[in-house]
Formats: structure tokens, sequence, C-alpha cells
């Protein structure tokens, strides 16, 4: 089974967009503000916008199932307060778990969480309690910037964050470490903030001992990791200037990356580096990159093509990175693979 871990409703009717306008000129003017009932979105509009893209791109790829989660750029968290977000974040997620209830053999949903800047994670638990327990969601992405280029949240490894993190132990969910729009100037959303924020987040992680007080917490980092399989010498010299252990020890039986990396060479470098038990694959398709290369006239966002002609992967390591590793990592998606016999 291929397995992509690492899809966005990007296609989704424009509705949404529409509804979502409304709420944010309401924050200026309130009799502006939508309802979340005045949205509506038809099973058929449903259908429509996955049958023509992602679910057409997945069968002309060979792909067979996606994890499924809200646009990344459309969370903008920095908009409104809790209430704003939360509004959205329920809304989103619904969406999501619609489509995969229409398509239940190659979707599954992941969660938006409803975070605003200066406040407190914990009021995302009641968002992520409902996504795993009515929608059957099998994890969630996290957003270490929710001020959207600011940067003013405290660092992942910071108490602050402990609530959401002991309720995904509890649930044994991973996190995808997934910033959304940025709204500063000095950075692109896709082209900088996205591969920022990857790296970053794992140099959180190596500065600190988060997982010494959450030894099963599991973060993905998108986007190949950013910056850090291209500078594993770099981080590896860091963490012994600290006197952290190995990084095998320190933060691979946790952290984990996948394969949205645009071009052969760079999945070459990352399944040279990064030790194979850690690559799951991913594609991000209709996302950040959705041209034809002019060099291979192939999608840029076709990875499968690269994970298959990769000279350092074995069959055997193959399969762990299309399928093996997403099913020990995503433990709520291999029960329910299971459970339909998979």
């Amino acid at each position: 089974m291929i397995i992509d871990v690492h899809g966005h409703y990007t296609t989704a009717p424009a509705a949404l967009g529409a509804w979502r306008d409304l709420q944010i000129a309401g924050l200026k003017d309130p009799s502006k503000a939508p309802a979340a009932s005045s949205l509506k979105i038809s099973d058929d509009e449903l259908r429509e916008s996955i049958e023509l893209n992602q679910l057409k791109k997945m069968n002309e790829r060979g792909s067979d199932l996606t994890i499924f989660s809200p646009r990344a750029s459309f969370m903008a968290h920095h908009i409104g307060g809790i209430e704003t977000s939360a509004a959205w974040a329920a809304i989103c997620n619904e969406l999501c778990h619609r489509v995969a209830q229409l398509f239940p053999d190659r979707f599954v949903g992941a969660a938006m969480l409803p975070q605003s800047p200066g406040v407190d994670p914990a009021s995302c638990i009641p968002e992520l309690e409902r996504c795993v327990r009515d929608y059957g969601f099998v994890g969630i992405n996290l957003n270490p910037d929710p001020a959207g280029g600011h940067w003013t949240s405290p660092p992942l490894t910071d108490r602050h964050w402990y609530p959401l993190y002991e309720k995904m132990v509890e649930y044994d969910i991973p996190a995808m470490i997934h910033v959304s729009t940025s709204c500063n100037a000095c950075f692109h959303t896709t082209g900088a903030h996205y591969l920022n924020a990857d790296t970053t987040a794992f140099m959180q992680c190596l500065s600190g001992d988060l997982f010494t007080d959450f030894p099963t917490l599991k973060f993905l980092i998108p986007h190949g990791g950013g910056a850090v399989p291209y500078h594993w010498g770099r981080f590896r010299g860091l963490a012994q200037e600290m006197k952290k252990p190995m990084l095998g020890e320190h933060l691979l039986n946790n952290i984990f990356f996948d394969t949205c990396v645009y071009h052969q060479p760079g999945i070459d470098l990352l399944t040279q580096v990064i030790p194979v038990k850690n690559i799951l694959f991913a594609s991000e398709m209709i996302g950040a990159v959705r041209g034809i290369d002019p060099e291979t006239g192939h999608p840029y966002d076709d990875t499968k093509r690269y994970v298959d002609a990769t000279a350092n992967l074995s069959a055997e390591a193959r399969h762990m990175v299309f399928e093996g590793n997403a099913r020990r990592v995503f433990s709520r998606l291999d029960a329910a693979l299971k459970a339909k016999g998979l």
C-alpha cells in the first residue's frame, strides 16, 4: 500500500473561502459575521473537488491512501482570536471528515487545531478530542508559530505545550509540525516560512530534552525536514557541543521526516542521510509546487517517482517508506486498516 502522509484540502469548493472572507470581515463589523450553519457545500461538490484533483492524481501516480488535513495556508492562526480559530478549525475539519466518508478507502483525516497567538494550547484539546473520537482522525497538524512568521510562542520544548502533548500521548497520535501563512514580508510562505519552521522545530527539539519527558511523543517534520538532512553534520556537531546524546538516541525515536522534496537529488540526499525508519512517503500534491519540471517533463510533486528511482533504498526499505513507517507512526491508521483486513 502506498500511503501519502501529507495531503491538504487545497481544492475545497469556493464557498469555503467565501465564508472565511465573511468571518474575517466580521472581526471589524460583527453584522457581517456568518453563522457556521450558513456554509452550504453539497456532497456532490465535495466529490467533484476531489475526483477531478487529488483522487485523479493519486490514481495516475499510484498512491492508495492519503492522510488529509485542512489547507495549511488557510489555517492563518494569527487572524482574530481563539473564537475565530475555533469556528474555522471546526468547519475545515468537518469538510475533511466528509471527504473521508465519501472516499473511505482513499482518505483519512488529520486535524487542524484552533490555535491562537498567546493562548494556552490546552484550548485546542476539545477539538482534538472531537476529531479523534467522532471523526476517526489519525493525527494533527501543530503550528509552532501561530503568529504567522513572527515567532512569539515558546519553543516546542517549553512546558507551554505540555497539555497538548499529554493528550497526544494518551491518544497515541503524531503531530505534523506545520506552520501556516506568513504575514511577515521577510518570509515567503511556502518558499521560506515553511522550510524555516521545519528546520527551527528540529533545532528546538535538539536543544531541549522534550522526549525524556514524553518518550512516546511523535513529531513528523514535513518538506523533507527543511535544511536538516543537508546540514546533518552541523546538527550532529551542535548536539555534541551541547553535551546531548547522539542524534539517533536523542531525537530519532520521536522525529520523522516526509518525502515532500521536489527533485531526485533531494530525495537521494534524504534517503542517504536519514535512517530509513524515519522517512515517510508524502507528496503534498496540489500544494506549494504544482508545475511541470522542464528538466524531466514530470510534475515536481510526483514524489513517488523519486522514491522509486533512488538507488539508496532496497525493496524492503522502499516498503518501509511507502507503508510500514506510516503504519508504525500513525498507530490509529494502522488499527483502522487492520480492522478492514488490510
